[in-house]
């Protein structure tokens, strides 16, 4: 999984020039329009009244942006940003010494924050609500309680799965912004952009040909424009046209539709395996060879939402896009043994 080039998680390529080439500012900042208009409004206004910027939660799909946005809140604010994960807070004492170290109008980011444990999470409450820390030193009845006022900073939560954040830490959140994927016009601004920073000559088609393959998420984008550059200069001049990025996307095993080797062999194995489904996971899952958990968490979300397949009681199944992608035949009565509507 961690060799997919189509993957939305972090892998070691992307930390290549990933500082120079994210957007300092949300006028360089591309797409994401309703959540980089209200956040520029909600900080300009807080640096009017001179307060901090409420708490922002950002959540939605990984790679679209989430940090990049917590750079540029912390930069337009002057303050500083701290970074941090729901996960590597594994004590309330750490997540203490994190919130006593920051300054006022400093932002701390938080990712994944949907996995702190609770009594970490319980710290956060008076953080958010009074910026003040409770602190119990001492035990049993020498035991004493003591409040540390916390200077005024922006706590910025994100999360890909906001429906398993607790009720009391998100309602304390003041600015909600989900994100969305990008269009492939977006995507193809961003491709030119990163292109133009890294020092390669792109088309224009070029750009429009590899946002096309990038599953709306611009960290994919980036992260095959590099590997693509990596083919143009051997095989050719090191100028990125169109033919050069088709012939590089094959050798990624990238096609038209974004899907990889392993989308297409799920997608193969219902299609002619189990005759369009339905088809139970656990059963998906040991005919491929994967895990389950990693079906239903990595490869089977971006088909869903594609429309390759669908979910049903009974299992799951291909639609009509996919038995056209993979050139199949639709087997007779198929629609109506399985009562979906496909298209």
């Amino acid at each position: 999984m961690g060799d997919r080039i189509v993957t939305t998680s972090k892998i070691e390529g992307d930390f290549e020039n990933d500082y120079s080439l994210r957007p300092q500012s949300f006028n360089e900042y591309i797409g994401q329009k309703k959540v980089k208009e209200k956040l520029d409004i909600f900080v300009k206004a807080a640096k009017k009244r001179r307060e901090n910027l409420d708490h922002v939660l950002l959540y939605g799909p990984p790679g679209l942006g989430k940090t990049t946005l917590a750079n540029i809140i912390a930069s337009e604010m002057g303050g500083n940003l701290k970074v941090t994960s729901g996960p590597a807070i594994e004590r309330a004492g750490d997540l203490a010494a994190i919130l006593t170290g920051l300054g006022n109008f400093d932002v701390l980011f938080i990712d994944e924050i949907h996995r702190l444990n609770r009594a970490v999470e319980e710290i956060l409450y008076p953080a958010m609500e009074d910026y003040a820390l409770d602190i119990v030193i001492g035990k049993g009845a020498a035991a004493k309680s003591i409040r540390l006022d916390l200077p005024k900073f922006t706590l910025i939560g994100a999360t890909t799965r906001v429906g398993l954040l607790t009720s009391p830490l998100r309602d304390r959140f003041g600015v909600m912004c989900p994100m969305e994927f990008y269009e492939e016009d977006e995507l193809a601004y961003i491709i030119i952009r990163s292109s133009q920073i890294l020092n390669v000559e792109i088309t224009e088609d070029a750009a429009g040909e590899i946002a096309r393959r990038s599953r709306g998420t611009p960290r994919i984008a980036n992260r095959i424009l590099k590997r693509v550059r990596d083919y143009s200069i051997v095989k050719g001049d090191g100028t990125i046209d169109l033919a050069t990025s088709k012939k590089a996307l094959k050798l990624l095993d990238v096609d038209s539709q974004g899907l990889d080797s392993i989308d297409n062999k799920i997608l193969s194995a219902i299609v002619d395996n189990f005759k369009g489904g339905p088809v139970g996971l656990e059963t998906l899952a040991y005919f491929i060879g994967e895990e389950l958990d990693t079906i239903e968490d990595v490869y089977e979300p971006y088909l869903l939402q594609k429309g390759f397949i669908v979910r049903t009681p009974r299992g799951r199944v291909a639609t009509e896009k996919t038995f056209n992608h993979l050139k199949r035949e639709i087997p007779k009565n198929y629609i109506e043994n399985n009562q979906i509507s496909i298209f």
